[in-house]
C-alpha cells in the first residue's frame, strides 16, 4: 500500500507532506523578514554607529607648556561625561603631527599648528576646527629697535629644538628673509633654555611659541631691561608669503597695565592651532572635544575676541563632517538632556531603529498578501493537473487510458482531501473539490 502511494506521489509530483498548517506558511514568510531586520540592525550597530570608546589619547606638548596645560583642562571637562582623556607629553606640535600620521602610535587627537604639513602625508587626518591662534614671538636683546627679521642677520638666534613646531616655523620665517644660507648662528634650544640664554646674553634673539614655554615666561621677559619683543612691521607681507599665518595685535599694557607692558601695540603673526584627529574618530567623541574647546577658548583672550574660537577654518586639513554638523547645530538634543552614556545608547538605538522600521513597515504590509498568495497557490496548483486531464480526455482515450486518467483523478482527490487550509480559504478548497467531481463525472459519462 505504501509503495502504491509513493508511486502515485511520484506520478503527480505530490509533496511528501501535502497537509499544511497556516502557522507554518506564516513562518516561512515572517522568518526571512525578521532575519533581514536583525541583519540590518547588526550592520547599523557595527558600522554606522558603534559604541563610543570610553577613553581618548590626546597629544599635548612638553610638560608645563601652554599646550599641556590646555590639554589638562580638556581632560577635566570631558571627564564630566565619563570619558577619560590620557594627556601625552610630546615635543610639541610637529611631534604631534608625526605621531598622528604614524599608524603604529596610539593617538586620537592632538594640537597641530599650521605650516607643518610640507612633505607629510596627511591623508586620513581631519580638523575639528581652529581653537586659538599661536603668535610667533621673537625676543631680542639690545638698544636698537628691531622691526625686521633681517636686522638680526649674523646674530645668535635660538630657533627651538629640532622636530618642534617652533623650529619649523622659525626656519620658514628666516628662509623668507634669506637668512637660511649661512652667516647667522641658529641654536636648537628649547623654550626654558632659550629664555635663560637670552637673559644671560649668550644669544641675541629667540623664537618662542606657546608649545614650548609657559605664558608667565613671556610676561617676565617683558619686564627685564634690555630685552624687547619684536614688532612685525611686515605682518601683511608675511601673511601674503605664508598663507597659513594670521595677523594679531598685542595691545599696549596687555601683559601689565601698571607697568604698561608692552609700552605700545605690537603687531604679531602666527598660525592657528587646530585640533587634528583621525577620520575614524567617533562622532560622540568629536562632539565632546569641540564642546570642551568652546568652553575653554570661547571667552576673550590676549590674542582673540570673545566667541572667535573655536571656528571651522579650513586650512591645510579638511574639516570633518561631524565638526561641520556640530558648528551648525551645536550639541545634539539627546546629549544636552541625558548623561553621555545614556544619550549615546539612545542615539545608537535610534540609528538602529530607523532602518529596521523602514524595512519592517512595508514588509509587514506585504505579509498578508504573500500569505494569501501562498495559501491559494496550494489550492490553485491542482487546476493545472485537472486541465491536463481534461486535455487527455479530448483525444477519445482507450479504456486503458481512461483507467489511468481515473487513477490520476483519485490521486488528486486524495491530495486535496489532505489539504487543511485556514477557514478563510475553505471556500476555495470546496470549489476545487466540485471541479474535481465535475471532471470525474465527464470521465464517467465518456465510459
Amino acid at each position: 500500500m505504501a509503495s502504491e502511494q509513493l508511486k502515485r506521489r511520484r506520478r503527480l509530483r505530490i509533496p511528501a507532506r501535502t497537509d499544511t498548517a497556516g502557522w507554518r506558511d506564516l513562518l516561512v514568510i515572517v522568518v526571512p523578514v525578521v532575519l533581514v531586520a536583525v541583519l540590518i540592525a547588526w550592520l547599523a550597530v557595527r558600522f554606522i554607529r558603534p559604541a563610543p570608546p570610553d577613553s581618548i589619547v590626546m597629544l599635548a606638548g612638553p610638560k608645563e607648556s601652554s599646550y599641556y596645560t590646555i590639554a589638562e583642562r580638556y581632560a577635566k571637562i570631558i571627564a564630566r561625561s565619563g570619558v577619560k582623556v590620557q594627556v601625552v607629553e610630546t615635543d610639541g606640535a610637529k611631534d604631534n603631527l608625526t605621531r598622528l600620521v604614524d599608524h603604529k602610535v596610539k593617538a586620537d587627537v592632538g594640537f597641530v599648528v599650521g605650516g607643518l604639513t610640507e612633505g607629510v602625508e596627511i591623508a586620513g587626518l581631519m580638523s575639528l576646527g581652529s581653537v586659538f591662534v599661536q603668535p610667533v614671538l621673537v625676543f631680542y636683546r639690545g638698544k636698537e629697535t628691531v622691526e625686521l627679521l633681517s636686522q638680526l642677520a649674523g646674530k645668535r638666534i635660538a630657533v627651538g629644538p629640532e622636530g618642534s613646531g617652533t623650529h619649523t616655523m622659525a626656519l620658514k620665517f628666516l628662509a623668507a628673509n634669506g637668512m637660511d644660507k649661512g652667516g647667522t648662528s641658529l641654536l636648537d634650544l628649547d623654550g626654558d633654555d632659550a629664555v635663560e640664554a637670552l637673559k644671560q646674553g649668550k644669544i641675541d634673539a629667540a623664537f618662542l611659541m606657546g608649545e614650548l614655554v609657559r605664558g608667565q615666561v613671556t610676561r617676565d621677559l617683558l619686564k627685564l631691561p634690555g630685552i624687547h619683543l619684536m614688532n612685525f612691521r611686515q605682518a601683511d607681507g608675511y601673511m601674503r608669503r605664508l598663507k597659513f599665518l594670521s595677523r594679531l595685535t598685542l595691545p599696549e599694557g596687555g601683559f601689565d597695565l601698571g607697568r604698561n607692558l608692552p609700552p605700545h601695540d605690537v603687531e604679531l603673526v602666527g598660525p592657528t592651532v587646530e585640533l587634528i584627529a583621525h577620520d575614524d574618530l567617533h562622532p560622540a567623541l568629536s562632539d565632546l572635544l569641540i564642546a570642551a574647546a568652546q568652553e575653554i577658548h570661547r571667552p576673550a583672550g590676549m590674542y582673540r575676541k570673545a566667541g572667535e574660537y573655536p571656528a571651522p577654518l579650513e586650512r591645510e586639513f579638511p574639516i570633518s563632517t561631524d565638526a561641520q554638523r556640530f558648528y551648525r547645530s551645536g550639541t545634539p538634543f539627546l546629549y544636552k538632556q541625558l548623561p553621555f552614556w545614556l544619550a549615546s545608547l539612545v542615539d545608537r538605538f535610534i540609528v538602529v531603529l530607523v532602518p529596521v522600521v523602514v524595512i519592517l513597515i512595508p514588509a509587514v504590509r506585504l505579509i498578508p498578501t504573500l500569505y494569501r498568495w501562498r495559501m491559494r497557490s496550494r489550492i490553485y496548483k491542482w487546476y493545472g493537473s485537472l486541465m491536463a486531464i481534461e486535455h487527455d480526455m479530448l483525444d477519445d482515450p482507450t479504456p486503458a487510458r481512461k483507467e489511468e486518467i481515473r487513477k490520476r483523478l483519485d490521486d488528486i482527490q486524495e491530495a486535496v482531501n489532505n489539504l487543511h487550509p485556514p477557514v478563510a480559504f475553505a471556500d476555495q478548497l470546496y470549489v476545487l473539490r466540485e471541479h474535481i467531481g465535475g471532471v470525474r463525472n465527464r470521465l464517467v459519462g465518456q465510459a
